[in-house]
């Protein structure tokens, strides 16, 4: 078995799935992967390894390392590091992103770039996945090169010159001979298109479609695929699904525990802090469409610290009706205060199975799914391989098959990755799916922290923490359909309903009383969304809706230091907030006044996306991006000539982007050059950390 070093460095997960994916199929090309996270330093020496190197890594925040890559980054950046430092690595590297993002892949670009720079060569091109389309449309081609990319590395590095015309030296082009076979389906219209009634039964042919019309390409009016049908020519056409992935959990059930014996516990342990909540605000009137909340933590009595800008993780359990539903559904319930044993099985066909490192021993079943799964995750192909194993029916088997396959990749995109499909809405579309525990637990991924960013200064507002967020809100896609609330933002309102009273707002004072609701937190491991260390630099600060909340925090920052230094140089400071009503959802609007009147905000530009004008009045800018427009001579002249930063906070699918394209056409105009070239400057100011984001999709 020839050795290769696979590292991964992941966010939420999915550059690790992909990585043991990697790992497992390495052995049916003649392979070992030595799989390892890249913050694992201690179980490999890159200034020693031999063998080819495989790194996958996702990139996080906006266009940062993930967390786990955090220290490896730094490491490799050092600039005392010679030219040659890793001449002796071939390598190849797979990025993970999401081009609604700005800084697409940055990740995976800024280690590839450095490993360059220190003479590493790559053996294999570099793949850069968008999340935005599908990762697997990169992924899976990628993986199924580099066994060819790696065989010619092996042969090149033992010197047989002669062996390398018999293998391609295009890396997109691949070895049948070196490819594990999928497995083909036949066809079976008929039994695709077959439904079920709700106690199981196949319904009558009078209430089907006409699958002979279907089939011969007649398609009636009324027929559409959705997540349980599909139509022609997905459903005529012969399948290439993935292979089926080795299951390799063993569960058994111990005797029940008491809550008091079951305990949340996180690593590292430090850096996790328990504190209350001291008042709830709502920000928005009841009217709003949106309801936005400003929650307080007193967070005196710990060693808990921040800057303005910052952020920090919430630790957050699933919904307790849904972990109550899938418990049900799994026919679980009697076994829900069980304590459950983990084992490998044995003679398993997963290479290095392991316990997931998330799943910690001596919890009861109810506890583990409502703290530690990710019950809401979006299923990936290999979990709706392996779901096609537990669904007795021959239609609902033929339609998981189509979603996970390469045929149905589009399918999969529209009705799985699109609509944030959960396992629990599956199970209600799939009425004969019945998987056992050990299936979640090997598939679901990590219940994630959630993170916020603080709104709020620790000179303005001693031993206390203000964050603000929306009551995230949706309808699930899958009958029945109910109305859902996020995971972390249902929680937070479901604990402070009690005490949000009359018009909203409750305050505990300084001494939290016995019993408030208290939340688990701990800092976030980077934070580069900050105030100029020069105080005389001017900044433009963008964030409509709760992406004003860091700006509340510097402006309440600034308004402090200016107390304690009225003489001192102060930089002018802009605002462009945005909103839909000036009535209903106009957030802080009585600070701002505050700060524009006191002559902390220099300016404060604010437009409302949905207000129609007063008969006569001009029409009014409707978003940031439109007003920033407005203001384009002045924006040019505080980042190209005064030297000034610029801040954008908020959603990175709409907003982010488009101010950012509108930073583009403001510097292409006011200084006179192509798009190309102010793209270039708006990438320098980034470089610069003067161009700074802190976005969401």
């Amino acid at each position: 078995m020839r050795r290769f070093l696979l590292l991964y460095a992941t966010q939420r997960g999915q550059a690790k799935a992909i990585a043991e994916e990697i790992s497992e199929k390495a052995g049916t090309h003649g392979f070992f992967a030595d799989l390892h996270c890249l913050s694992e330093s201690d179980k490999y020496d890159l200034k020693t390894e031999t063998d080819p190197l495989v790194i996958v890594i996702s990139t996080t925040g906006t266009g940062d390392p993930p967390d786990t890559a955090i220290k490896f980054v730094k490491k490799i950046r050092d600039k005392t590091l010679p030219p040659d430092f890793f001449s002796h690595l071939r390598y190849g590297l797979l990025g993970l992103g999401d081009s609604e993002y700005t800084y697409f892949c940055n990740g995976g670009k800024m280690v590839d770039k450095r490993l360059q720079e220190l003479g590493a060569q790559r053996f294999y091109k570099t793949g850069h996945a968008d999340d935005c389309v599908g990762l697997e449309l990169v992924v899976e081609p990628w993986i199924d090169g580099l066994w060819t990319a790696l065989n010619k590395q092996f042969v090149s590095s033992e010197g047989k010159a002669n062996m390398t015309s018999h293998i391609s030296t295009t890396s997109d082009v691949f070895l049948q001979t070196d490819r594990v076979k999928p497995e083909v389906l036949p066809i079976d219209s008929q039994i695709a298109h077959l439904k079920l009634d709700d106690s199981g039964r196949k319904v009558s042919e009078a209430s089907t479609p006409n699958i002979t019309n279907i089939c011969s390409g007649t398609l009636i009016e009324d027929f559409e695929p959705s997540l349980t049908q599909s139509i022609p020519p997905l459903s005529q056409s012969a399948l290439n699904i993935p292979t089926l992935p080795p299951e390799y959990l063993d569960v058994q059930f111990e005797d029940p525990l008491s809550q008091e014996q079951c305990q949340v516990s996180f690593t590292p342990v430090d850096t996790v802090f328990q504190v209350p909540i001291s008042k709830a605000i709502q920000l928005t009137k009841k009217d709003a469409i949106k309801t936005t909340l400003l929650l307080e933590l007193d967070i005196s009595n710990t060693t808990f610290s921040y800057l303005p800008g910052d952020s920090f993780n919430i630790i957050c359990p699933n919904d307790a009706s849904e972990v109550k539903e899938l418990l049900q559904r799994l026919q679980l319930s009697e076994k829900r205060e069980h304590c459950i044993s983990l084992k490998i099985k044995e003679n398993n066909q997963k290479k290095g199975a392991t316990i997931p490192q998330h799943i910690p021993e001596r919890v009861s079943l109810q506890f583990l799914l409502t703290w530690y799964l990710e019950i809401r995750a979006v299923p990936k192909k290999a979990f709706l391989r392996a779901l096609v194993e537990y669904t007795s029916d021959s239609g609902e088997k033929r339609r998981l098959q189509e979603l996970c396959s390469k045929q149905g990749a589009s399918d999969y995109n529209h009705f799985i990755r699109d609509s944030y499909v959960s396992l629990l809405d599956l199970l209600h579309a799939f009425l004969t799916c019945r998987p056992p525990l050990s299936l979640l637990l090997e598939h679901l991924p990590k219940l994630r922290a959630r993170p916020y960013s603080c709104a709020s200064s620790c000179l303005f507002h001693p031993g206390k923490l203000h964050f603000a967020f929306n009551i995230v809100e949706f309808l699930s896609s899958v009958e029945p359909v109910t109305l859902r609330k996020g995971v972390c933002t249902g929680w937070l309102a479901l604990m402070v309903d009690s005490v949000l009273q009359g018009n909203g707002n409750i305050s505990r004072g300084n001494n939290v009383e016995s019993g408030f609701p208290k939340i688990s937190i701990f800092p976030h491991a980077t934070n580069s969304f900050r105030l100029p260390n020069d105080l005389s630099v001017p900044i433009i600060m963008i964030g409509p809706g709760t992406g004003i909340a860091p700006f509340i925090g510097f402006l309440q920052h600034r308004e402090k230091i200016q107390e304690q230094h009225p003489d001192g140089n102060f930089g002018a400071m802009w605002l462009f907030f945005g909103c839909r009503h000036k009535d209903r959802d106009y957030l802080f609007r009585e600070d701002l006044n505050h700060f524009l009147q006191n002559g902390i905000l220099t300016e404060l530009k604010v437009s409302f996306s949905r207000d129609i004008p007063e008969s006569g009045e001009d029409k009014p800018p409707k978003y940031v991006q439109d007003n920033i427009r407005l203001y384009s001579q002045k924006i040019a002249r505080i980042l190209l000539q005064e030297k000034g930063y610029i801040y954008v906070c908020g959603d990175a699918k709409g907003m982010a982007k488009d101010v950012n394209d509108a930073l583009v056409e403001i510097l292409s105009k006011e200084a006179g050059v192509e798009k190309l070239e102010a793209m270039k400057m708006l990438a320098t100011l980034r470089e610069e950390k003067r161009y700074l984001q802190d976005v969401w999709s």
